[in-house]
Parts: structure tokens; C-alpha cells; sequence
């Protein structure tokens, strides 16, 4: 059993480092398709390969990864026999509200950009409860709107989730959350390609980073929902290849022994 654990973590490790690895390499094809020959602004590979020097695209990366690697917590719980069928599962309930809220988020302002160009965020602004009377929003009201927005989409998807935490095992619990995630990944995509297609055409400003945002949530979670299969396919194939223990009745008698 000490044996198996091991080989569970060393494959859980592998593949979140998978999974890094995809988005890194994802990173500077996903930038040039989604912005070269977009009107006099367009990316071209040496400005891609920029993103790698700013410290936003690290954190999010770090989150997406910390992410893969709690979403594997339990996997591994179950596989172990170490997770009573209703022990509180905090960690993949508050890991799934999250991704799903960043869909969530990432598909409203791509549908905004779309239709509002690029008045689109300063939608956010207009969400807070208390704001000077002024024509638009300030920059400061736009991204504390943003975070609120954000924030009321992971309690929902967090009060969501509780309920099915109490109902469900853990097992039944782990296939929801990956469930949704995939379909949610897709759905958002579904808004998110289409509408950058549509403000890239239009040469607008900036309207084409907000809906190339939501592709990239979109890739990324959908990738995410991913590395729990591969692990598990790692887990599956240890067990083929472990020799089965035989019990005292199917051991071979020793060489001289009266058959009974």
C-alpha cells in the first residue's frame, strides 16, 4: 500500500507538471493566431514571446496549476480508501467554484466586448452598489466592479457545489465537478471564439483582448479538466502491471504433500 501511495504521488506530480508544461508551450501559438494581421495592432511572434517577462502571466499560471494539483487531492483520497464516504470536500468544492466562476466571468465579458465594443468594461463599473454621479466609470471602479462580478460567481458556484457535497460521495462528487467543468469550458468557448472572430473584424480597440481572455480561460480549464483523467489512466495501468496476491487456497501444495 506504502508502494502504491508513492507511485500515485509521483504520477500526480507528473501530471500537473503535464499540465504546465501545455500551457507554457499553448502560450506565444494561442497569442499570434488570436491577434496577427488584427488591423495596424497585431501581435507578431517576438511581442508573444513578451509574455513570459510579465508577472501577471505567471500568477495566473501559478493558480492554474495550484489548481490541477488540489483538484488531484481527491483522486488520490479515493483511490487510497483514506476518504469516508461523508467527510466534509471543502478543497474540490471551493477549487470548482472557482473555475466555474472565471467561465462565468471570462463568457460576460466576452458577450460585453461584443455588443458594447469598447464600452464593454466599463459595465463592470456600473455594478458597484455605491458610485459618484459621473459620465463613466473610473478605472479604479471598473476593476473593484470586476472583482465583486467575479466574487458573487464563486459563492454561487460554491453554494451550488455544497449542496452536492452533502448528497454526493466522493467519487460521484470528483465526476460532477469534472463534468462541469468540461462542459462549462466548452460553452464559454462557444461564446468567446465566435465573439473575438466578430470584434477582431471590427478592428476594435480593445475590445479583442477581453474576448481573447475568454478563449484563454477557456483552453485552460478545458485542459485542466483533462489532467485527472491522465492520472487516473496512470493508476489504472499500475494496477494492471501489480502481480495479484493468491490466498492459501489457490497457492500450489508444496512437492509432496497429500492432496485433499
Amino acid at each position: 500500500m506504502a508502494e502504491f501511495s508513492r507511485y500515485m504521488k509521483r504520477w500526480a506530480a507528473f501530471t500537473v507538471l503535464l499540465y504546465a508544461i501545455a500551457l507554457l508551450v499553448l502560450t506565444v501559438p494561442a497569442l499570434w493566431i488570436a491577434f496577427n494581421g488584427w488591423s495596424d495592432k497585431g501581435v507578431s511572434l517576438q511581442e508573444a514571446l513578451k509574455m513570459y517577462l510579465r508577472w501577471g502571466y505567471w500568477l495566473w499560471l501559478a493558480v492554474l496549476v495550484a489548481g490541477q494539483a488540489l483538484l488531484l487531492l481527491l483522486p488520490i483520497n479515493i483511490a487510497e480508501r483514506r476518504l469516508p464516504a461523508r467527510r466534509p470536500l471543502k478543497t474540490p468544492v471551493i477549487v470548482t467554484a472557482f473555475f466555474l466562476a472565471n467561465l462565468c466571468f471570462a463568457g460576460l465579458l466576452s458577450i460585453l466586448c461584443l455588443y458594447f465594443k469598447e464600452d464593454g468594461t466599463n459595465f463592470f463599473g456600473y455594478f458597484l452598489p455605491f458610485k459618484p454621479n459621473q459620465v463613466s466609470p473610473s478605472d479604479f471602479e471598473i476593476e473593484f466592479g470586476a472583482v465583486i462580478t467575479g466574487l458573487a460567481f464563486w459563492i454561487i458556484w460554491a453554494v451550488i457545489f455544497r449542496s452536492f457535497a452533502k448528497s454526493d460521495d466522493p467519487d460521484a462528487l470528483f465526476k460532477r465537478s469534472t463534468r462541469w467543468l468540461l462542459r462549462g469550458s466548452i460553452l464559454e468557448l462557444l461564446v468567446a471564439v465566435p465573439s473575438h472572430i466578430i470584434v477582431r473584424r471590427r478592428g476594435d480597440c480593445c475590445a479583442p483582448a477581453g474576448t481573447f481572455w475568454g478563449i484563454a480561460t477557456g483552453i485552460s480549464v478545458m485542459l485542466l479538466c483533462f489532467g485527472p483523467g491522465v492520472f487516473f489512466l496512470f493508476v489504472e495501468r499500475f494496477e494492471r502491471l501489480k502481480p495479484n496476491p493468491q490466498s492459501d487456497d489457490e497457492k500450489p501444495a508444496p512437492p509432496g504433500a497429500n492432496p485433499v
